[in-house]
């Protein structure tokens, strides 16, 4: 699946438009970014492409994650995917939230997080492929133990940052 990373709605209508682009993710950063409010940004984006638009939750705590999850869900609905950081607060929501909605732990820097994500439901885990090979000590190796991590299971590998061919 090829994502947009954007919280633009110009750019989401042109990915549109290409016909192969399939959703949309959206992070603190790129909703900063947008003209609009996050919600109608949001709003706008989902009614822009027919698959998944995610959204990071920023609550610093599980109860909060579970209420701004509920007024994502009344914005982008069925199309809605939770991103949540790979912390031991985000697993946690995502055990409770997966049971009811698509979640993506993200920013996924060792295989152990990968073992957690799975465990707590996810359908898809984010890793920063740019970052692991420019940062890590051994970034193909990380990335071929999550990916052997998630082989078999139902949790999807993203790779996020890609930014060369």
């Amino acid at each position: 699946m090829i994502l947009l990373d954007s919280a633009i709605v110009k750019d989401a209508r042109q990915a549109a438009g290409w016909g192969w682009v399939q959703g949309i993710t959206t992070n603190p950063v790129l909703l900063a970014q947008s003209d609009l409010p996050p919600e109608e940004t949001l709003r706008q984006l989902a009614e822009t492409i027919t698959g998944p638009v995610f959204y990071q939750l920023t609550a610093p705590d599980v109860a909060g994650m579970i209420v701004e999850a509920e007024r994502a869900e009344d914005v982008l609905g069925g199309q809605l995917v939770l991103k949540i950081a790979a912390s031991p607060k985000g697993f946690e929501a995502a055990a409770q939230l997966s049971l009811h909605a698509d979640v993506c732990i993200t920013a996924v820097f060792n295989a152990s997080q990968a073992i957690a994500a799975e465990a707590a439901g996810a359908r898809f885990l984010a890793l920063y492929y740019n970052r692991a090979m420019r940062l890590m000590e051994d970034g193909p190796g990380f990335v071929r133990a999550v990916v052997d991590v998630l082989e078999g299971s139902s949790c999807e590998g993203i790779a996020a940052s890609v930014q060369s061919p």
